[in-house]
């Protein structure tokens, strides 16, 4: 096999399949029909590839191989020679030869990628389902990806894939983008699904590893994909932005043996200023537009962040108003707890940390242990050492990535 013409599929495939896959299910009307055919035009690219060259437009040659790979499958299915018959007058590409150069239009169809996101996303299907089937068509990961990235075995992937595929054929889910008086509500869970993936890469649940970056890139790929498709929504461009200013700080939030950094320790000449930059860009567009969602807020408060140059010089005020803004306007135990943090950091630790002690009679907080190790910093800060290693030691038990265990156990090895 060619060496050139496998590393040129290969690139079609990491850049591309989005594209593809969303064209080929739009004409097939089946996500198994069209994973076929491209997984088909695919293995003959690399034969045709190795011995002819690698043509002009490679994802094109791939898209119109697929179609052709429908086609022949369809005509094998007697019984759907209606569909045939449809399908010929949609793609309009009839039966060319595959040494016909494919027709560029066939690259060009950006709606295809915005109905399969919405398709994916559909509320009808478990969240869990929503992120394999956005990852495995848009993201282009295979299922033992999937499985690997949340540390899930593989067959519990591939049964939530075709759960998914199932329950869209069966309820009849439609392939299209949400009418706009329901395109708001739908695109919050598009939005939530793709912010879903970049939280699992950036603070993972559970393993021996604090990140995961090719779920972080995955995510910040397919939110780069939703901003340029809808980009008048300013949610779009916030959520972007958003990724980007945490994903910046990746090199510095653990040492080389793999140890938590808290973000006020971080060599801050490790973050990666053109995601800032570009995160910043995209915070001030956003928020211009005045219609001020959660993602624009919680971007907004990154970019404080980022744009101090030392931890002393974070405007924790500021911080501290965004976060009550957000609370009023999306309220959560979570966001409760971060607004009382900046208020510790910025109006005094005794008053952060009455607010705290209000928030612990919420049970999702109570068994949250990021709760107790934002109560247990605190009270270490006061220099109340006992309360403090009791309240680590909470945090410990019910924290369950390996990085943050070592963190916290380190906090008390300090203590005591």
């Amino acid at each position: 096999m060619n060496a050139d013409a496998s590393a040129a599929a290969e690139a079609v495939f990491r850049q591309e399949s989005g594209r593809i896959i969303a064209t080929l299910i739009r004409i097939s009307g089946s996500f198994d029909r069209a994973e076929e055919a491209m997984q088909e035009a695919f293995a003959a690219a690399l034969a045709s590839w190795s011995d002819k060259g690698i043509p002009q437009n490679p994802a094109a040659w791939i898209t119109a191989a697929a179609h052709r790979k429908i086609i022949d499958q369809i005509r094998r299915e007697t019984t759907r020679q209606e569909k045939q018959d449809s399908l010929r007058y949609e793609t309009g590409l009839g039966l060319a030869s595959s040494n016909d150069g494919p027709a560029e239009t066939s690259m060009h169809l950006p709606d295809d990628r915005l109905r399969l996101i919405f398709t994916c996303c559909h509320p009808a299907l478990r969240q869990e389902a929503q992120v394999s089937l956005t990852l495995k068509t848009l993201g282009g990961l295979t299922t033992t990806e999937i499985a690997k990235a949340f540390l899930i075995p593989e067959p519990t992937v591939a049964q939530r894939l075709v759960r998914a595929k199932r329950k869209i054929e069966e309820a009849g889910i439609p392939y299209e983008v949400p009418p706009p008086d329901r395109l708001p509500e739908r695109l919050a869970s598009v939005q939530a699904v793709i912010y879903l993936i970049f939280n699992e890469g950036y603070l993972a649940s559970t393993g021996d590893r604090l990140i995961r970056t090719d779920l972080c890139a995955e995510a910040i790929r397919l939110a780069r994909v939703l901003y340029e498709l809808l980009p008048a929504e300013p949610e779009n461009a916030g959520l972007l932005a958003l990724m980007l200013l945490h994903d910046s700080r990746r090199d510095a939030r653990i040492t080389q043996t793999g140890e938590l950094i808290p973000l006020e320790e971080q060599d801050r000449g490790l973050w990666h200023r053109g995601q800032i930059y570009e995160g910043l860009r995209l915070v001030e567009q956003a928020l211009k537009e005045g219609a001020v969602g959660p993602f624009q807020l919680q971007a907004a408060i990154a970019a404080i962040h980022a744009e101090a140059a030392t931890a002393p010089e974070t405007d924790w005020l500021q911080i501290a108003a965004l976060y009550q803004v957000l609370l009023l306007r999306h309220p959560s135990p979570v966001i409760s707890l971060n607004h009382a943090v900046a208020i510790a950091m910025s109006e005094g630790l005794e008053n952060g940390l009455a607010l705290i002690d209000q928030l612990g009679t919420v049970p999702d907080l109570a068994s949250y242990y990021l709760y107790h190790a934002a109560r247990a910093d605190i009270l270490r800060r006061l220099s109340r050492k006992d309360d403090a290693l009791e309240e680590y030691k909470l945090a410990l038990h019910l924290a369950t990535n390996a990085v943050e265990q070592r963190y916290l156990s380190r906090r008390i090895r300090e203590l005591t």
